[in-house]
């Protein structure tokens, strides 16, 4: 199976959007960390009237950034990972 040429297109193509999406969410991490760190002022300034600063926001932000690139790898898994799966099955029986 290891020699399919199916079988190394999905290898790669997994391991390409894997890497690529955790890189992604790795870099939106520590940006917010750096934001954080070194940019407490912006963070700090208020919305509004309220108590609600920059920073709620930006932090909801990077929560959901992970759920998105989720959704991105599942999205990605069922059109095109299902199908390469389903190619290799039928090759190798």
């Amino acid at each position: 199976m290891e020699s399919s040429a199916t079988y190394r297109e999905l290898v790669r193509r997994r391991a390409v959007l894997g890497w690529s999406l955790s890189a992604l969410m790795a870099a939106i991490y520590f940006g917010f960390i750096l934001l954080v760190a070194f940019a407490k002022p912006l963070l700090a300034v208020p919305l509004g009237t309220g108590v609600t600063t920059v920073g709620i926001p930006v932090g909801l932000a990077v929560i959901a950034s992970a759920f998105v690139l989720t959704g991105l790898y599942v999205r990605a898994a069922n059109s095109v990972y299902d199908g390469l799966v389903r190619k290799l099955i039928e090759e190798v029986r």
